[in-house]
C-alpha cells in the first residue's frame, strides 16, 4: 500500500490534491479503526505498533501519513479523555465502518492550542442544544472527515470544551485555504462553523487547565522519520548506480559519499531507538508512570523531527543539484519535513518542559 501511495505523492504535491484514494485504500483495508478499543470492536493498536504502521505509511506520502496520523490518535484519545461510554458507543460504531474524525483546535487569532490562548469559537446553550459559532484554521484532512471535534469556549464562563460535530450539520462551511509548501496533500483548510446547532449529549469533554499527556502524538515524529527514510532510500540507490565518467566505480566507492551515507544511518538508527524505545516504555507503563513521560514523549518529537531534517539535508548533499530538480522526490522531502517544526509540541516548550524537570529531579 506504501508503495502505491509513493507512486501518486508526484501528483499529490504538484496539484496540492487530497489524496482521497490513499484514504479511501485504509479506510477500506480496516486500518482507520486499528486504534480503537478491544471492548467497542477495534483492536486496540498499541502505541509501538502504532508509529511503526505511520512510518511505513509515511515512506511513501508524508501528506497521507500526517493525515491519517491525527485521526488515529484522536479514535485513542476520546477513549482515553473518558468521554460517557454511551457516546463512545455511538461514535465508535460508524468509525469501525471507516469513519474518520479530527480535531478542530487551532485558529488564526490564537495559533496553536498548545500556547494556552482562550478559544475564540464560541458554544452557547440554546434550550436542550448547544450552538456553535467560529472559524478554525489548519483542520487536517477537512475534505473527507466525517466528525469535527471543536474546541470552543463556553459562552459567559471561563471554561473551555470539546464539541463532537457530525459533518452532515447545517452551518459548517470549508474554505479550500491550504496553500502551505509542505505536505500540501493534508486539506488543512480553514472550516467555519456558522449557527451549528448540536445536541447536548455532544458536549463531550470539559477541559481542564492541567495538561494532559497525550502519548498519540508520537504519530507526528515518526510520520517525519518516514519521511527522512524515504530520502535516505533515494539517496543510497543514487550513490549505488551513479557512475560519472571521472571516476571507475560508483560514488558509492568514494570515501566522503560514504561517510555522508554512514551519518546518515546513524542519524536514522538513533532517532529510530529513541521513538519506538519511548513507545514501548509507555505501552508497558501504569498509569502514573504514564504521567512522568510527558518531557520524554515531547523530546521524541524535538529530537527525531530535527533529526529527519538533517538526514534530508546530507542525502541532497550526496544526490547533488539533481535533488533539487522537480523531478526528484528529494526537494518534495526536504520541504515536507521542515513542516515537523511547526507541528506540536514546539521546540522551546519542550526544552523548558525538559529543563522543569530536570530541575526537579536534582
Amino acid at each position: 500500500m506504501s508503495k502505491k501511495f509513493s507512486e501518486r505523492a508526484k501528483e499529490v504535491d504538484e496539484n496540492a490534491s487530497f489524496p482521497f484514494e490513499n484514504i479511501k485504500e485504509l479506510q477500506e483495508s480496516g486500518y482507520t479503526s486499528l486504534t480503537i478499543p478491544k471492548k467497542y470492536g477495534g483492536q486496540e493498536l498499541s502505541l509501538y505498533e502504532l508509529v511503526r504502521l505511520q512510518e511505513v505509511i509515511a515512506q511513501g506520502d508524508g501528506s497521507t501519513a500526517l493525515s491519517i496520523g491525527w485521526h488515529m490518535g484522536v479514535v485513542r484519545n476520546i477513549y482515553e479523555a473518558n468521554w460517557d461510554k454511551d457516546m463512545l458507543k455511538e461514535v465508535y460504531q460508524p468509525l469501525l465502518n471507516g469513519a474518520l474524525i479530527n480535531g478542530a483546535a487551532t485558529e488564526p487569532q490564537t495559533g496553536s492550542p498548545t500556547r494556552g490562548g482562550k478559544p475564540q469559537t464560541i458554544a452557547e446553550k440554546k434550550g436542550e442544544n448547544w450552538v456553535i459559532n467560529g472559524h478554525k484554521s489548519f483542520t487536517t484532512m477537512s475534505p473527507v472527515l466525517d466528525y469535527f471535534l471543536v474546541t470552543a469556549s463556553i459562552k459567559d464562563t471561563e471554561d473551555v470544551g470539546n464539541f463532537l460535530i457530525p459533518k452532515e450539520r447545517d452551518g459548517i462551511r470549508i474554505e479550500n485555504t491550504w496553500d502551505s509548501i509542505a505536505l500540501r496533500g493534508t486539506g488543512s483548510n480553514d472550516v467555519y462553523f456558522e449557527e451549528v446547532e448540536i445536541p447536548a449529549r455532544y458536549f463531550v469533554e470539559k477541559l481542564e487547565k492541567r495538561k494532559k499527556v497525550n502519548p498519540w502524538l508520537l504519530h507526528i515524529p515518526a510520520c517525519y522519520l518516514g519521511i527522512a527514510g524515504a530520502a535516505q532510500k533515494e539517496a543510497v540507490a543514487f550513490a549505488k548506480n551513479y557512475s560519472p565518467n571521472s571516476i571507475k566505480g560508483t560514488i558509492s566507492d568514494i570515501p566522503s559519499v560514504r561517510t555522508k551515507i554512514g551519518e546518515i544511518e546513524l542519524k536514522m538508527q538513533t532517532a529510530k531507538h529513541f521513538l519506538y524505545s519511548v513507545s514501548k516504555k509507555w505501552d508497558e507503563s501504569d498509569k502514573e508512570q504514564q504521567f512522568q513521560l510527558l518531557p520524554e514523549l515531547s523530546a521524541v518529537k524535538l529530537v527525531v523531527t530535527n533529526t529527519a531534517i538533517e538526514v534530508v539535508d546530507i542525502a541532497m548533499r550526496i544526490v547533488g543539484a539533481r535533488s533539487l530538480s522537480a523531478k526528484s522526490p528529494l526537494q518534495r522531502y526536504y520541504r515536507d519535513v521542515r513542516a515537523g517544526l511547526h507541528n506540536p509540541p514546539m521546540d522551546d516548550m519542550t526544552i523548558e518542559q525538559l529543563a522543569v524537570k530536570s530541575l526537579n529531579q536534582f
